[in-house]
């Protein structure tokens, strides 16, 4: 599906980090790497998550719909940043895009929905080859399960804290895949996000240690229930 990249701007000792910037409040020895990694794993399992706030991510997300990402937008805390790939100056002439795990299971609606994926791309095309029609108005054409690129950037807190939301059975298909395709990725990326992601990176139900949906997937237990 899509594809994660985990850019080298993002620290590969993020636990460590947050021990070294605690230890500057604290008047802490930072010049010792063991004791920040200590010191960082300190705060967060006290539940001091401001420190994951010093952690910048950076990555590309591409291949993903324009429809999830305009999901992903939502989750605005800690001030992240963002470029996306533009439908004003790039030919999407013969554009990528998604298709739901539904609809590949259906031989019948595989065909329709390609069919107006084809359908799409071709009108776009004219429009701009034949009517003259410049690129950023055909591109209004586009479905939001358009495939698309951007470049993000948030902290660790911000990530962490959309898991809980995102992860869980009831979010968007697509945004549960892209959660788990970058949660993959971090912990590719170093030892310490792999620690992170194994035990941050969890459904709010895990968190919370009940489900406080109306409609529950029945993971955990509803609250107050026995």
């Amino acid at each position: 599906m899509g594809k994660v990249t985990i850019l080298s701007e993002t620290p590969k000792n993020p636990i460590t980090l947050m021990g070294e910037r605690a230890g500057v409040c604290w008047g802490a020895n930072i010049d010792d790497m063991e004791k920040n990694y200590n010191r960082g794993i300190d705060c967060i399992q006290s539940g001091h998550h401001r420190v994951m706030e010093y952690v910048n991510i950076e990555l590309i997300l591409d291949g993903y719909s324009a429809r999830v990402i305009r999901e992903w937008y939502t989750h605005i805390g800690g001030a992240p940043t963002r470029l996306q790939a533009s439908t004003r100056y790039i030919n999407y002439k013969d554009f990528e895009y998604v298709t739901p795990p539904c609809v590949k299971q259906n031989e019948e609606a595989l065909k329709k929905y390609r069919e107006a994926m084809n359908m799409i791309a071709q009108i776009s095309d004219e429009l701009i080859t034949s009517c003259g029609i410049p690129k950023e108005d055909a591109a209004l054409l586009l479905p939001l399960g358009m495939c698309t690129k951007i470049v993000d950037k948030r902290n660790a807190r911000n990530l962490i804290e959309m898991s809980h939301q995102r992860l869980c059975t009831r979010a968007y298909w697509e945004y549960r895949q892209l959660m788990r395709d970058i949660m993959e990725a971090l912990s590719e990326y170093s030892e310490e996000w792999k620690y992170l992601v194994k035990n941050y990176f969890v459904p709010k139900c895990e968190m919370m240690g009940y489900c406080p949906e109306k409609r529950s997937c029945g993971r955990m237990p509803k609250k107050g229930s026995e």
